[in-house]
């Protein structure tokens, strides 16, 4: 079917779907409420000097409760005395990146004795727990549930809340389609439809049903907006895209996050084609504020204000100041420019007192939505510090993370899972017994040696646990003397080898950006020489991103996915080896054939000579000379220990707008194992004004399944999923024809529909 153009200054039926904000309405992703000031703030406003209003407008780095990482440059630092000095003139908002419940009391009583005894907001970096450390978020990811997200959340709110947290900047929602980037491992991946349901996920889990309550911790949607998307895929670097995949790919998240209830964003440190985002008063006024109607507050990033001087814009502190606070960042990080500058700012008139009023009546709205004037020592317990901190409950929860994350992506002649006795196994690699990596980036108030390693999972899990022999062969860099050797001999004894290599804790995160994303060449050596004993190999990756995996290591009899799991390794890991559990992650993240492909992603877009199924490398098609457009591994691989079939799809032929596309399948287990089927359906528009992703997820569910046993399926896509940002930048829904694809793993369903 041919499609009516949908270009500038064609005509919009009465079905269509509306440009921006109307679109995300639909999708059920606009905030559900105005946010406003109560007559208790509007008098306090009245009553403050301009240098107490930049102080609530100011954020600084905890140096009265550090917690001993350093996860940023050391910039403008003050000392505990000082700060406390400061916190009691009335010129500190909040703190973050402290953690205890003691400190936060002391620095809450300096608040409390300022003029007007404005409490303090206590923030931190928790991404992916707190003390008890959980999956990073990208591992998470993985498991494709929601739910459990948000129970993760959940529970790493009341551990953090416990220890004197009223806030966490996370989760992170940038869409990730660069694995050199070092953030993927913070984000949700690749996926649009994944990010946006793990952004509202664990929104809800963090602030759970009251800000209110002791429990809660304000989430921060961030970063604010494009930042994954930076050139080569190095931190800080610059973005450029068009307005269209703005928002057609990196604002639904930040909706998602928003429509739930989050009252906080940070902008990015990057430039947004051209204009810094701290500075780009479009991007964090007009569409922030405008587009997605957010009523929260913008935060700036660490000392992004003042970096608007490097970045060329700003000609020196106080015109830092001045562009960030008329852009639209209410809250000044570490930088204290607004302490510094914002007083004679105004009084010059380059920025207006009602601009900065606006700012304060947001963030004092924001304390006052956590209870925190009713209650300044909220979630200031010592005794609930004790009581919910480390708990057995989180601990369970996190190792429930750990195991759902785990995706197995190869098992070449059903070698997994291992059986508890008979064999000989060698744990081989830097990982083995390693705990200093078991966390991975951002791991917060977290105690490496909390951890379960490898080895002691395995082991708890042996019938004989001397049948385990353990040599780490290499470093993680860098070779070992006779590190090769011992580990080779170890593989000749051995019945199977488990192959525990991979990236470090440092090697992903923030700042880390790879050129080259393989496995170290250390490593690599000793996989070629393990795998030159002709025993199985089991390759146990640990990683925050996609991996191009190369020789051994890609051509290993299994490959499991354990990125960094957090303090439940060992357990989670040795749970999926030797089938106590059944793996059931899918990847997030699609692994490359080589770096050289990155950014990549499973949907990206039509090209006018793609290459054949039958011949990828076909001459005068789109590919590169040494290698095909695809994926080792794509976004959603992964398989259990069950196998699994799928017939009798049915669908509609023909959807209008109020009907969604509702999709039935027979789904049967052919194996001999009970297991969880994964479920998953792309569409491809076939027509359109602007090009299409040449697939795209838009629903996905579970069953689980006895041996032998089959059961009926149902997904559906809402009519406004099949929405595009057309060649005019208004979203709609252009009627035409839909391929639809239905998979579980094995043989794959076609089918088609039409939009009208």
């Amino acid at each position: 079917m041919t499609r009516k153009s949908a270009g500038a200054g064609g005509r919009i039926g009465r079905r269509s779907l509306m440009a921006g904000s109307a679109q995300l309405a639909l999708l059920g992703l606009l905030p559900r409420s105005a946010w406003a000031a109560s007559a208790r703030i509007e008098a306090l406003i009245a009553r403050m000097t301009i240098e107490e209003k930049a102080g609530q407008l100011s954020c600084f780095n905890d140096e009265i409760r550090p917690v001993g990482a350093v996860f940023n440059p050391v910039v403008d630092p003050r000392g505990a005395d000082t700060l406390l000095a400061e916190i009691r003139a009335g010129r500190v908002g909040m703190l973050f990146n402290g953690y205890g419940v003691a400190g936060a009391r002391k620095a809450q009583a300096a608040a409390l004795k300022s003029r007007l005894g404005i409490p303090l907001i206590f923030a931190a970096d928790v991404i992916h727990g707190c003390r008890t450390i959980f999956p990073i978020p990208l591992a998470e990811a993985a498991a494709f549930d929601p739910d459990l997200s948000e129970r993760a959340a959940r529970a790493v709110a009341q551990e953090a809340n416990a220890g004197g947290l009223h806030w966490t900047f996370a989760p992170v929602v940038d869409v990730a389609r660069d694995q050199r980037w070092g953030r993927v491992a913070e984000g949700a991946g690749e996926d649009l439809l994944l990010n946006r349901q793990l952004a509202a996920a664990r929104v809800r889990g963090f602030q759970g049903s009251d800000l209110r309550r002791g429990d809660s911790l304000l989430a921060t949607p961030k970063h604010f907006a494009g930042y994954s998307a930076v050139r080569g895929g190095m931190e800080y670097a610059a973005v450029d895209m068009s307005l269209a995949e703005l928002r057609e790919t990196y604002l639904p998240p930040f909706a998602a996050g928003f429509g739930v209830g989050a009252l906080a964003t940070i902008a990015s440190f990057t430039d947004f084609n051209g204009v810094p985002a701290t500075a780009n008063r479009w991007l964090l006024t007009d569409v922030l504020r405008g587009e997605l109607k957010f009523a929260g507050v913008c935060v700036s990033d660490y000392d992004a204000d003042r970096e608007l001087i490097a970045h060329g814009v700003a000609a020196d502190e106080a015109d830092a100041a001045r562009l960030a606070i008329l852009a639209g960042i209410d809250v000044s990080m570490q930088s204290g420019l607004y302490n510094k500058h914002l007083p004679a700012l105004v009084a010059s008139g380059k920025v207006p007192m009602a601009r900065v009023d606006e700012a304060v009546r947001r963030v004092l709205a924001l304390k006052e939505a956590l209870g925190l004037f009713d209650d300044p020592f909220r979630s200031l317990d010592v005794a609930a510090e004790k009581k919910r901190t480390a708990t057995p409950a989180i601990k369970a929860v996190a190792r429930e993370v750990a195991t759902r994350s785990i995706v197995l992506l190869r098992n070449r002649d059903a070698l997994l899972p291992l059986p508890r006795k008979g064999k000989k196994i060698a744990l081989l690699g830097p990982f083995g017994t390693d705990k200093a990596n078991l966390n991975g980036p951002w791991s917060f108030a977290g105690d490496a040696k909390d951890g379960i390693d490898l080895a002691t999972g395995i082991r708890d899990l042996l019938t004989d646990p001397s049948a385990l022999a353990v040599e780490a062969g290499s470093g993680i860099h860098d070779p070992l003397a006779d590190g090769v050797e011992r580990a080779v001999a170890a593989a000749k004894a051995a019945d199977v080898v488990l192959l525990a290599i991979g990236e470090a804790g440092d090697m992903s995160g923030e700042g880390n950006s790879r050129t080259d994303i393989t496995v170290p060449a250390a490593q690599q050596a000793l996989a070629e020489a393990v795998a030159a004993t002709g025993k199985p190999v089991v390759v146990l990756l640990r990683h925050g991103r996609a991996l191009a995996l190369e020789g051994a290591v890609r051509d290993a009899s299994a490959i499991l996915c354990t990125w960094f799991l957090g303090e439940q390794t060992g357990s989670a890991v040795a749970d999926v080896l030797f089938g106590v559990r059944e793996p059931t992650g899918r990847l997030p993240v699609s692994f490359p054939l080589a770096t050289g492909q990155q950014p990549w992603s499973y949907d990206r877009r039509s090209t006018g000579r793609p290459a054949g199924d039958a011949d990828p490398m076909e001459p005068g098609r789109s590919h590169w000379r040494d290698a095909p457009d695809r994926a080792l591994f794509p976004f959603g691989s992964g398989q259990g220990y069950a196998r699994f079939t799928l017939f009798g799809l049915e669908l509609p032929g023909r959807v209008a707008a109020g009907q969604a596309v509702e999709i039935r399948v027979t789904v049967a287990n052919t194996s001999t194992w009970r297991g969880e089927a994964f479920v998953r359906v792309d569409i491809h528009d076939r027509v359109a004004s602007r090009t299409r992703p040449v697939r795209q997820m838009k629903a996905y569910a579970r069953a689980t399944l006895d041996p032998g046993e089959a059961r009926v399926v149902t997904l559906s896509i809402p009519y406004q999923e099949l929405a595009l940002v057309a060649v005019d930048g208004q979203w709609r829904v252009e009627p035409g024809m839909f391929d639809l694809w239905v998979d579980a793993g094995g043989e794959v369903l076609h089918g088609a529909f039409e939009a009208v």
